[in-house]
């Protein structure tokens, strides 16, 4: 399998780190998280954190603002997510920006803390020799190289020039440099016909990644381009692949949406995840950019009385399965209104632009398709709780 050989082309620290450190620990990651959802406490089992606002590029879609200025999240309240979230048996993290790349003190959090595992989620615009080789020396890090389309597409999605071929000069440094790689692609209209094609998996595999993730795309922030969201038909289109493709194809088909049934799920809704920005406001999700909780304060204590957090969950698992902000984006005002929830986007017409904004098709309006891989259907089912992956 292709996977596993392009995962044995790592540098050895890299792969031991990744099959301990993100492997065994996230299972157990898991399995405590279950634990303390049984017994009615609410701590995530993992975090995606927003450690910059800044970024070279400018996206269609990308919920990041700069409107009120470039924002870096203060390190020592970084390191106390980090270090607060490992008291409660949490060991992954999901790296954000904008662009982390710009974070000046990115790689001094990975060296700092070695026994934890990080996704970097970056456009590999940034990612050069020098950079793969800090991240080879700490070992605990995935890069995972965002992927929006061909020589046309890309720039136009991403908002820059030649982030095509700088996207493959990522990939292709950071499989170099010994990293474990993953790509990510964010299937809309633009580039569903390339992104759902065997040979965009084929030259993934060539080019030496381990997994391939596939988002669908959400129409969100300054740039939400309502055009490109995906329909019910697509969407299904997209399910039908990844399910026929996991046995398919030679490497990791990886998404968010759905269980081992083919039921879909939110994994805000169920507290398996949450955002924190660079200010530290801790959100929902990434795109759901409401807040009643700091990070800076007793993380635990902040999310075990979070009245806000409680009040998204129960709201979303009475209307949807899939995603609110795609599906109701008009409730999300009323319900931060409720709760006293600031709005933490950076842009001061947030709740104008939700009221009035388009309702698209989210992974719930696809039928149910089971998964027909077993090892897939086991990972959702006893690794993961419910999901094929961390997302």
């Amino acid at each position: 399998m292709s996977a596993l050989r392009n995962l044995l082309r790592a540098d050895p620290k890299c792969i031991r780190s990744f099959l301990f450190n993100f492997a065994w620990k996230g299972f157990n990651t898991f399995r405590r998280f279950e634990k303390r959802r049984k017994n009615g406490s609410t701590f995530p089992a993992f975090q995606f954190i927003s450690v910059t606002n800044q970024c070279n590029l400018s996206c269609q879609g990308c919920w990041v603002s700069q409107e009120e200025g470039i924002n870096h999240m203060e390190f020592d309240i970084l390191d106390r997510i980090i270090r607060e979230s490992n008291d409660q048996g949490s060991w992954f993290f999901g790296i954000l920006g904008g662009e982390p790349l710009l974070y000046p003190e990115l790689t001094r959090l990975f060296r700092m803390h070695p026994k934890s595992y990080f996704q970097l989620f970056t456009n590999g615009t940034l990612l050069n020799e020098k950079m793969a080789g800090e991240l080879r020396k700490t070992a605990n890090v995935t890069p995972l190289i965002s992927f929006e389309g061909d020589e046309t597409v890309a720039d136009i999605r991403r908002g820059g020039s030649d982030v095509y071929k700088k996207t493959i000069r990522a990939i292709e440094t950071s499989v170099a440099g010994g990293l474990i790689t993953g790509v990510a692609v964010s299937v809309c209209k633009s580039n569903i016909d390339m992104a759902l094609s065997g040979s965009f998996v084929e030259m993934m595999d060539r080019l030496g990644i381990v997994y391939l993730w596939y988002y669908i795309y959400r129409p969100v922030g300054a740039q939400p381009c309502y055009k490109l969201a995906l329909s019910s038909s697509e969407i299904e289109r997209l399910r039908r692949f990844l399910v026929d493709g996991r046995s398919r194809y030679p490497i990791a088909l990886i998404d968010s949406y759905w269980d081992a049934d083919g039921n879909p799920f939110c994994p805000a809704a169920e507290g398996l995840s949450h955002h924190i920005n660079p200010a530290g406001h801790i959100e929902p999700c990434p795109v759901i950019q409401y807040s009643c909780g700091m990070a800076g304060a007793d993380l635990k204590v902040t999310y075990e009385n979070s009245v806000f957090l409680r009040g998204v969950k129960e709201g979303i698992h009475q209307q949807t399965r899939g995603c609110i902000l795609m599906e109701n984006p008009a409730w999300l005002p009323e319900l931060a209104r409720q709760h006293h929830a600031c709005n933490t986007s950076g842009r001061p017409s947030l709740n104008e632009q939700l009221k009035a904004g388009c309702v698209v098709c989210s992974h719930a309006s696809c039928p149910v398709i089971p998964e027909k891989n077993r090892l897939y259907r086991f990972a959702k089912r006893r690794a993961f709780f419910g999901m094929s992956a961390y997302g």
